[in-house]
Protein backbone atom coordinates (compact mmCIF):
# COMPACT_ATOMS: atom_id res chain seq x y z
CA UNK A 1 0.00 0.00 0.00
CA UNK A 2 1.70 3.59 -0.87
CA UNK A 3 0.68 6.10 1.59
CA UNK A 4 1.45 9.89 0.90
CA UNK A 5 1.15 12.41 4.02
CA UNK A 6 -0.85 15.52 2.42
CA UNK A 7 -0.90 17.35 5.78
CA UNK A 8 0.93 17.45 8.73
CA UNK A 9 0.43 18.10 12.70
CA UNK A 10 1.36 22.21 12.08
CA UNK A 11 -0.80 22.14 8.70
CA UNK A 12 -3.69 20.37 11.00
CA UNK A 13 -3.30 23.32 13.43
CA UNK A 14 -3.38 25.26 11.16
CA UNK A 15 -6.47 24.54 9.28
CA UNK A 16 -8.05 24.58 12.58
CA UNK A 17 -7.32 28.01 13.34
CA UNK A 18 -8.43 29.28 10.51
CA UNK A 19 -12.01 27.16 10.48
CA UNK A 20 -12.40 28.28 13.96
CA UNK A 21 -11.85 32.33 12.59
CA UNK A 22 -14.27 31.47 9.36
CA UNK A 23 -17.03 30.45 11.59
CA UNK A 24 -17.17 33.25 14.03
CA UNK A 25 -17.02 35.05 10.99
CA UNK A 26 -19.80 34.27 9.14
CA UNK A 27 -21.72 34.11 12.48
CA UNK A 28 -20.98 37.96 12.92
CA UNK A 29 -19.31 36.70 16.44
CA UNK A 30 -20.03 33.32 18.93
CA UNK A 31 -23.41 34.66 20.24
CA UNK A 32 -26.31 31.77 19.43
CA UNK A 33 -23.07 29.56 18.15
CA UNK A 34 -23.06 25.75 18.93
CA UNK A 35 -20.24 23.41 17.73
CA UNK A 36 -21.60 19.90 17.42
CA UNK A 37 -18.73 16.88 16.46
CA UNK A 38 -19.62 13.88 14.51
CA UNK A 39 -18.14 10.73 16.70
CA UNK A 40 -15.28 9.98 16.55
CA UNK A 41 -13.10 12.26 14.52
CA UNK A 42 -15.28 15.09 14.12
CA UNK A 43 -15.88 15.55 18.19
CA UNK A 44 -12.09 15.98 18.47
CA UNK A 45 -12.13 18.53 15.79
CA UNK A 46 -15.48 20.26 17.28
CA UNK A 47 -13.31 20.24 20.52
CA UNK A 48 -10.39 21.86 18.73
CA UNK A 49 -12.22 24.33 16.84
CA UNK A 50 -13.86 25.30 19.89
CA UNK A 51 -10.86 25.69 21.85
CA UNK A 52 -9.29 27.89 19.32
CA UNK A 53 -12.25 30.12 19.37
CA UNK A 54 -12.72 30.47 23.19
CA UNK A 55 -8.74 31.27 23.04
CA UNK A 56 -9.46 34.64 20.67
CA UNK A 57 -13.18 34.94 21.71
CA UNK A 58 -13.20 34.92 25.62
CA UNK A 59 -16.83 35.48 25.71
CA UNK A 60 -17.33 31.93 23.80
CA UNK A 61 -18.88 29.41 26.17
CA UNK A 62 -17.62 26.18 25.99
CA UNK A 63 -20.19 24.85 28.54
CA UNK A 64 -23.26 25.69 26.43
CA UNK A 65 -21.48 25.83 22.96
CA UNK A 66 -20.07 22.93 22.31
CA UNK A 67 -21.46 19.06 21.97
CA UNK A 68 -21.49 16.21 19.68
CA UNK A 69 -24.29 14.47 17.71
CA UNK A 70 -24.46 10.32 17.27
CA UNK A 71 -25.52 9.45 13.47
CA UNK A 72 -25.51 6.03 14.07
CA UNK A 73 -29.16 4.98 14.16
CA UNK A 74 -29.78 7.45 11.15
CA UNK A 75 -27.63 6.02 8.69
CA UNK A 76 -28.86 4.78 5.50
CA UNK A 77 -26.36 1.65 5.30
CA UNK A 78 -27.25 0.99 8.33
CA UNK A 79 -27.89 -2.87 7.36
CA UNK A 80 -25.15 -3.36 5.42
CA UNK A 81 -23.03 -1.88 8.51
CA UNK A 82 -24.96 -3.32 11.40
CA UNK A 83 -21.65 -3.38 14.13
CA UNK A 84 -21.56 0.45 14.18
CA UNK A 85 -21.04 1.61 17.86
CA UNK A 86 -23.72 3.77 18.83
CA UNK A 87 -22.10 7.07 21.28
CA UNK A 88 -24.24 9.43 23.42
CA UNK A 89 -25.52 12.50 21.71
CA UNK A 90 -24.67 15.52 23.99
CA UNK A 91 -26.59 18.81 22.94
CA UNK A 92 -25.69 21.34 25.91
CA UNK A 93 -28.95 23.64 25.54
CA UNK A 94 -32.05 22.45 25.17
CA UNK A 95 -33.92 25.07 22.68
CA UNK A 96 -32.39 24.89 19.36
CA UNK A 97 -34.54 27.41 17.25
CA UNK A 98 -32.38 30.44 17.63
CA UNK A 99 -29.01 28.76 17.05
CA UNK A 100 -26.60 28.28 14.53
CA UNK A 101 -25.25 24.86 14.65
CA UNK A 102 -22.00 23.95 12.98
CA UNK A 103 -21.92 20.30 12.16
CA UNK A 104 -17.95 19.42 12.22
CA UNK A 105 -16.54 15.94 10.79
CA UNK A 106 -13.09 14.99 9.53
CA UNK A 107 -13.52 13.46 5.72
CA UNK A 108 -16.30 14.91 3.60
CA UNK A 109 -16.49 12.09 1.12
CA UNK A 110 -20.36 10.70 0.23
CA UNK A 111 -22.13 13.24 2.05
CA UNK A 112 -24.03 10.60 3.57
CA UNK A 113 -23.13 11.32 6.98
CA UNK A 114 -23.80 14.55 6.70
CA UNK A 115 -27.32 13.14 5.63
CA UNK A 116 -28.02 11.27 8.68
CA UNK A 117 -26.64 14.47 10.47
CA UNK A 118 -29.21 16.18 9.47
CA UNK A 119 -31.83 13.96 10.40
CA UNK A 120 -30.48 13.48 13.40
CA UNK A 121 -30.29 17.11 14.60
CA UNK A 122 -33.99 17.73 13.71
CA UNK A 123 -34.75 14.96 15.68
CA UNK A 124 -33.74 17.30 18.59
CA UNK A 125 -35.43 20.79 17.04
CA UNK A 126 -34.83 23.20 14.02
CA UNK A 127 -31.58 25.27 14.46
CA UNK A 128 -32.04 28.77 12.51
CA UNK A 129 -29.02 27.53 10.49
CA UNK A 130 -26.78 24.60 10.20
CA UNK A 131 -23.45 24.65 8.84
CA UNK A 132 -20.69 22.38 8.10
CA UNK A 133 -17.27 22.47 9.19
CA UNK A 134 -14.75 19.79 7.80
CA UNK A 135 -10.91 19.25 7.87
CA UNK A 136 -10.96 17.40 4.56
CA UNK A 137 -13.15 17.55 1.54
CA UNK A 138 -12.50 14.77 -1.03
CA UNK A 139 -14.87 15.09 -3.65
CA UNK A 140 -17.11 12.04 -4.58
CA UNK A 141 -20.25 13.58 -3.50
CA UNK A 142 -23.87 11.11 -3.91
CA UNK A 143 -25.64 13.53 -2.51
CA UNK A 144 -25.92 17.77 -3.18
CA UNK A 145 -23.82 18.46 -0.11
CA UNK A 146 -21.18 20.95 0.60
CA UNK A 147 -18.92 21.97 3.65
CA UNK A 148 -19.03 25.83 4.39
CA UNK A 149 -15.69 25.40 6.14
CA UNK A 150 -13.04 23.19 4.44
CA UNK A 151 -9.44 22.65 6.01
CA UNK A 152 -7.92 21.51 3.00
CA UNK A 153 -9.96 20.10 -0.46
CA UNK A 154 -8.19 16.75 -1.64
CA UNK A 155 -9.52 15.45 -4.93
CA UNK A 156 -8.93 11.85 -4.65
CA UNK A 157 -9.78 8.60 -6.66
CA UNK A 158 -12.26 6.40 -5.72
CA UNK A 159 -10.11 3.74 -5.16
CA UNK A 160 -8.09 6.02 -2.40
CA UNK A 161 -8.61 6.67 1.00
CA UNK A 162 -8.22 9.36 3.69
CA UNK A 163 -6.69 8.57 6.71
CA UNK A 164 -7.05 11.43 9.59
CA UNK A 165 -4.95 10.50 12.37
CA UNK A 166 -5.42 12.70 15.57
CA UNK A 167 -3.29 12.73 18.68
CA UNK A 168 -6.48 12.19 20.67
CA UNK A 169 -7.04 8.92 19.25
CA UNK A 170 -4.48 7.59 17.24
CA UNK A 171 -1.20 9.12 19.41
CA UNK A 172 -0.25 11.07 16.34
CA UNK A 173 -1.55 13.84 13.54
CA UNK A 174 -1.65 13.34 9.87
CA UNK A 175 -3.75 13.33 7.01
CA UNK A 176 -2.41 10.22 4.56
CA UNK A 177 -3.90 9.38 1.26
CA UNK A 178 -3.42 5.55 0.79
CA UNK A 179 -3.95 3.62 -2.47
Amino acid sequence: MVARTVLDAQDIDRAVVRISHEIVESNHGTAKLLLLGIPTRGVFLAERIASAIKKNYPEFELETSLGRLDVTMFRDDLSNNPTKAVTATHIPISELSAITVVLVDDVLFSGRTVRAALDALVSYGRPKAVRLAVLVDRGHRELPIRADFVGKNLPTSAHERINVRLSESDGEQSVVIEQ
